[in-house]
Parts: structure tokens; C-alpha cells; sequence
């Protein structure tokens, strides 16, 4: 019977949250105040004049409750965001305010994330004429990765008198997709520059196979141009050497971790997705393996295939080990216990955990 009260009150005082509030201000106390002498002097002193003035003053009030509730209804709200969202990384959102009633305008709204909202910054307009559409750019800043589902915003104004706040609050139920956060946290960048230069030296003899003899380009360099094969055609010929294929970098993070290391495991992540994003923009092949997860870049897709996994992974308390594929790569294991992934070929690996890295906070 209890709980049965709790979750009523609860939803009676989300229905009233929901519903449109007013607010009395300082200008408006004021004038109730005299208001009220001036209808307790009419009635005491029983003068006709102060009696219209009193009910000036009362159709005053009328008046303003009246406009303000028309003002700020008809509105509606609608966010668009990029298509890539990072965390704790601010992007910018185009906001749009419509008018939904026909002929009458609304007046002085202001517009103001609340609770949680990604949407910090107030917004003033000075007037939105009827069925128009008043477009602006906000920047809007996720604390967290994951999927988030809504956001709260205030719509409030003190048209035309300023005697009292109207409110009207709107919840925007829209699934958002964060990445976690991929600005470089300290030792990210070194980290990022040693599993680089490691995987370039296990490359050897790259570019040496000639290919073919082309036209030149324009901006090229000198160095290719084939003379021979130039004075020949009477025109600029340059020697292409083949590619061969760009050295390879695994990343295994272990989602076996104690209750203890879970803010351990959320730094892990970002430092992930933030070595997947680096080497993805030097061109190198990227293998991302988890127990119950596995890409290889740009094979099987690029690399927002593997944020948006990550934006969504959860560790677990209790997991397989993965064994090592044995191939010519440059890894890197993350794993809160290290120990249990020896028998699992991955001795050769760089090996991350919260004994030997410690990632910093993010401010």
C-alpha cells in the first residue's frame, strides 16, 4: 500500500511539473499589495473613484494573465543534432522555435535547459510572430557516453506587465547516441606514439615494388620522374610503386572487471576509442576485439562502427579469457587483471591495467 502511494505521488507531481506553472515577481507583489489598499481605502472610505481605480487595476490583472497564457502557448521546440556526438566534447545543435498559432505573436520568451540538459546556455527572444519558425545555433555538451533518451526545457515569460512568470516546461523524447569522450587525456598521445612507431617497425620493405609508369601530376615530386620514359613520349612520366599493405594494430579490452575497477574500466574505454580514432587517421588497419565483439578496419567498416560499440559496452563481473590470433601486430590489452590473459598468447602485448596505468580524471 505504500509503494502504491509513492507511485502516485510520484506521477501526480510529474503531471504537475508538466503542467504550465506561474511565478509571482517582485513587480507583481508590489502591485497586489496596492491592490489590496487601494480596495481596502475604497471600501472604507466608500469614494467611486477608487473604486475604478480598483477595477482598473483588477482588469490589469485580467489582462496580463490573460496575454501571458496565450504568449506561451503554440510553441514547439526541435533540436537536430550531428550525426557523431563525443562526450564531454561541445557540438553545435540548430535549434528551431515555432509559432504554432496563426495571427497572434508570442512575446519576450526565454528558453532554458533544465535538470540534467545538455542545453546550458539561455536563449532570449524578443518576439516570434505567428507561424514562423526562428531558427539559431547552440552549442550543447554530453557528460556521459551511452544513449540518451530525453531532455528537459523551460519555456518562460513576463509579457506584457512583468507582475508574474509564466512557465511551461517541454521533455523532448529523442534516443541520442554519445561516443565516449576522444580528447587526448594525459599519456593518451605517448600511448598513441609508441603502439604507432611499433607497428611501423615490423613493416619492412614498404613502397619498393615498382607498379607502372603514369603521366605526371601536378605538385608531385621530381624525385619519380622516369627521364627516359619522359624524353620518349615528350611528356612528364613518373614511376608508381606499389602499396603494400598498412601495418596492423590490435586493441583487446577485457570486460571481466571487479566492482572496484569500474571507474577504471569507463577511463579504459576513452582511451580506446581514442586510439581507434588516432590510428584510424594515419590509414593503419585497426583489429578491435572484445569477448562478445570483434572489427577489423577498414575492412569490415570504419571506425565510428567501433565507437558506437563502445558507446554502449557494459563490463561484466565475470568473463571468458580470449585467446591472442597469433598474427603480426602491434596489441595492446586493457584488462583489469592482466594475470588471467597469460595463458592466452598475449605475452608479446602491451598490457594495461590498474597495477601498471592509471588513468588521470578527466577535468
Amino acid at each position: 500500500m505504500r509503494q502504491w502511494w509513492r507511485a502516485q505521488s510520484v506521477r501526480i507531481k510529474q503531471r504537475l511539473e508538466l503542467r504550465v506553472r506561474e511565478r509571482v515577481t517582485s513587480t507583481g507583489l508590489v502591485f497586489l499589495v496596492a491592490v489590496a489598499l487601494t480596495g481596502f481605502a475604497a471600501f472604507a472610505s466608500a469614494n467611486n473613484l477608487l473604486f475604478l481605480l480598483l477595477a482598473a487595476m483588477l482588469a490589469t490583472l485580467m489582462v496580463n494573465g490573460f496575454v501571458s497564457r496565450i504568449g506561451i502557448a503554440g510553441l514547439e521546440l526541435d533540436i537536430q543534432l550531428p550525426d557523431h556526438i563525443c562526450a564531454r566534447r561541445a557540438v553545435a545543435a540548430r535549434m528551431v522555435l515555432r509559432n504554432g498559432k496563426r495571427w497572434m505573436p508570442s512575446f519576450s520568451i526565454r528558453l532554458v535547459g533544465v535538470e540534467d540538459s545538455v542545453f546550458t546556455t539561455e536563449l532570449y527572444f524578443p518576439v516570434v510572430p505567428g507561424r514562423t519558425e526562428l531558427e539559431t545555433i547552440v552549442d550543447v555538451r554530453f557528460a556521459r557516453r551511452g544513449v540518451h533518451r530525453q531532455d528537459s526545457f523551460l519555456f518562460s515569460s513576463r509579457f506584457p506587465f512583468g507582475f508574474a512568470e509564466r512557465r511551461a516546461r517541454v521533455v523532448m523524447k529523442r534516443e541520442v547516441l554519445v561516443y565516449p569522450a576522444l580528447d587526448p587525456q594525459p599519456g593518451f598521445d605517448q600511448l598513441a606514439a609508441d603502439i604507432t612507431g611499433e607497428a611501423e617497425s615490423r613493416v619492412r620493405g614498404r613502397g619498393h615494388d615498382f607498379y607502372r609508369i603514369r603521366p605526371y601530376e601536378p605538385f608531385e615530386s621530381a624525385r619519380h620522374v622516369d627521364w627516359r620514359a619522359t624524353a620518349h613520349t615528350g611528356d612528364m612520366q613518373v614511376r608508381e610503386f606499389a602499396r603494400e599493405e598498412e601495418h596492423l594494430i590490435t586493441l583487446f579490452l577485457d570486460l571481466e572487471v571487479p566492482r572496484e575497477q569500474e571507474e577504471w574500466f569507463e577511463s579504459a574505454v576513452e582511451c580506446c576509442a581514442f586510439l581507434a580514432w588516432r590510428c584510424a587517421q594515419t590509414g593503419a588497419r585497426i583489429r578491435f576485439r572484445t569477448q562478445d565483439f570483434e572489427c577489423l578496419l577498414p575492412i569490415e567498416g570504419d571506425v565510428y562502427v567501433i565507437l558506437r560499440y563502445l558507446a554502449l559496452v557494459e563490463c561484466r563481473h565475470r568473463a571468458a579469457p580470449l585467446r591472442s590470433l597469433e598474427e603480426d601486430s602491434a596489441a595492446i590489452v586493457f584488462s583489469a587483471s592482466a594475470q588471467r590473459l597469460e595463458d592466452g598468447g598475449w605475452a608479446g602485448a602491451r598490457l594495461l591495467d590498474p597495477e601498471h596505468w592509471v588513468f588521470a580524471k578527466p577535468e
